[in-house]
């Protein structure tokens, strides 16, 4: 069997991720006729169809097949990715290596507390971050290829073991001018016929299902959805007055200026929990005293104050 070439899989995935040719070509800074060879090139050498294209060729979807490939090519470049730190770590003196996953939504002062963790039964430990969403952080646990990972609102599964780090609320961004900015916090009723800005669902499903079943509950209609990748696009959005964003709390608090004031959710059933997961059939007792010390230490250093709530004047 030929097995394909690194490139090849990195197509793959930045053409599932992004179902456009042209956004994958200028994410992978390769010219589009490049990628579209890449992508080609790969379907005939493993004998599947993995993408579907539309007349233009501009926009795709994923087969079956291809869901099920990239998924996997996903866990290969991780591998390697984690084989050649691995390696280069331990030439440069690492004794034991803990691989912890974190969100881009994750609070700072959470990833911050971790890296200050020092054992005294492992003075060499070096710890690797891997960034993803939440929830394929939590699949990564499970299969094995992080020991640890910090996950936000995902439900609780059989295969993980989970310590409470922290919980926030969802946090509303809106224009200052907005008449709801008077208030200094808001209901979800609150935002009946305004635009909502959310975070795409690939980037948290469960809480992407949770507002829109919760909204359906209580009938609350909108004028308009608009779908966003970070909480800068949804800032963009916001100062055009295209509506209000809904975001975790650290992410909000960073983008509230230029106009842009935040108010806390009051919806009990949207609150972000954050877990520090691991695999529920652990047993590597390295993971064990780091999540143990993780506990204690978050237990007592207490969070840092965010900054006076940007009420407008």
């Amino acid at each position: 069997m030929v097995l394909p070439e690194i490139r090849f899989l990195q197509a793959a995935i930045a053409l599932a991720e992004e179902l456009s040719f042209s956004r994958a070509a200028e994410r992978l800074r390769v010219e589009q006729s490049t990628l579209s060879k890449r992508v080609s090139e790969l379907e005939s050498l493993i004998g599947l169809r993995l993408f579907e294209r539309n007349r233009n060729r501009q926009s795709v979807e994923l087969t079956e097949a291809g869901r099920h490939f990239v998924a996997e090519a996903r866990s290969a470049i991780l591998h390697i990715e984690r084989a050649v730190m691995n390696a280069t770590a331990a030439a440069r003196g690492a004794v034991e290596i803990l691989h912890i996953g974190k969100s881009a939504y994750t609070d700072p002062y959470l990833v911050t507390t971790l890296l200050s963790i020092q054992l005294p039964l492992y003075p060499g430990l070096k710890v690797k971050l891997w960034s993803n969403y939440s929830h394929e952080l939590a699949h990564m646990v499970a299969t094995g290829e992080l020991d640890l990972a910090l996950i936000t609102a995902i439900p609780d599964t059989p295969d993980l073991s989970s310590l409470t780090v922290a919980e926030n609320s969802i946090y509303i961004v809106l224009s200052k001018d907005d008449t709801l900015a008077r208030n200094k916090m808001l209901h979800l009723e609150d935002l009946r016929a305004c635009d909502w800005i959310l975070l795409a669902s690939y980037v948290n499903p469960h809480v992407f299902d949770r507002i829109h079943a919760i909204a359906s509950e209580k009938a609350i209609t909108v004028s308009d959805m608009h779908y966003v990748m970070t909480a800068e696009e949804a800032s963009e959005l916001v100062q055009a007055h295209k509506g209000v964003a809904f975001l975790p709390s650290d992410a909000a608090w960073r983008i509230a200026c230029d106009g842009v004031t935040i108010r806390p959710l009051m919806e009990e059933r949207l609150r972000l929990v954050t877990k520090l997961a691991t695999r529920s059939d652990n047993k590597a007792r390295l993971v064990s005293e780091f999540v143990r010390a993780a506990g204690r230490k978050l237990s007592s250093i207490p969070p840092p104050q965010q900054g006076r709530l940007p009420l407008a004047g």
